[in-house]
């Protein structure tokens, strides 16, 4: 018996530099298939993340190359 992966997406919150929001959908983008980005609060740079099923550690890993270069942190689900 194999691990099947979820079939919900993962939600993520998370507030970066509201100046990078483009670029960062962007770059999500450019990972077809991987998440999708909506932004919640364009004036506190809050984004939602919704991550593909077995997406997570790709994200992950994106998140943490980006983070060298703009401001991410994660916050909490309201």
């Amino acid at each position: 018996m194999t691990d099947s992966p979820p079939k919900v997406s993962t939600r993520r919150l998370l507030r970066i530099d509201r100046r990078q929001i483009a670029y960062f959908k962007f770059t999500l983008e450019a990972y077809e298939g991987v998440a999708l980005l909506r932004t919640i609060d364009p004036h506190q740079g809050t984004v939602e993340l919704l991550i593909g099923p077995g997406s997570e550690e790709e994200v992950d890993r994106i998140i943490k190359d980006l983070s060298a270069q703009i401001r991410i942190e994660t916050t909490e689900i309201r």
